[in-house]
């Protein structure tokens, strides 16, 4: 049976912070691998500096073309259309029935699992792996596997806002994915 966690996101941009924390559930929890998975279109928030969905797909290929455990999974994509988390696993468990799932979430997002759609069909499909933030505590009512991960205080909206000032991104992502931002000049016009 294999383990696979999964991260889904806007990835808009993805940036090292995404990166880490999947490396060290992927190591703590010891899985075989771990999927990204972009939303094509959330259905809990609005994609802030929209841009083409294509762009985010391909940044995030090239954040995670360099870790043989990492793998793209683009079902959000290929559905075209506001995608609930149960209903995307709902897929894939039965794509996948010998997987085991591990859906990682950052502190701030386990505070609202009881509001998630079809939550408690939802428990039962995944293992849920909470993760922490600074400012968060890590309490549900579902079960949550807990992993510590080093404090990365950088986010996508971080990333966009120094792209609009033109200040350096350098650092805080991985370098294919800034020469990608500055090819395209994505986020510049925000």
């Amino acid at each position: 049976m294999k383990s696979i966690g999964i991260l889904g996101g806007t990835f808009n941009p993805p940036h090292l912070g995404h990166l880490m924390m999947a490396n060290e559930v992927l190591h703590a929890l010891k899985l075989d691998e771990i999927w990204f998975m972009p939303s094509y279109i959330p259905p809990h928030k609005t994609i802030k500096e929209p841009i083409e969905p294509y762009h985010r797909l391909q940044m995030l290929k090239l954040a995670i073309e360099e870790h043989d455990q990492f793998t793209l999974q683009p079902i959000e994509f290929e559905r075209k259309e506001p995608s609930y988390t149960y209903d995307t696993m709902r897929i894939l468990t039965e794509k996948y029935p010998t997987y085991q799932f591990h859906f990682i979430v950052g502190a701030d997002m386990v505070e609202y699992l009881p509001k998630w759609y079809e939550i408690d069909e939802l428990v039962n499909l995944v293992t849920f792996v909470g993760v922490k933030r600074p400012g968060y505590t890590i309490t549900s009512p579902y079960p949550i596997k807990e992993v510590e991960v080093p404090q990365f205080d950088v986010s996508s909206s971080f990333i966009r806002e120094r792209v609009v000032k033109k200040e350096t991104i350098r650092y805080f992502i991985p370098a294919g994915v800034k020469q990608y931002i500055e090819e395209n000049q994505l986020y510049e016009s925000n």
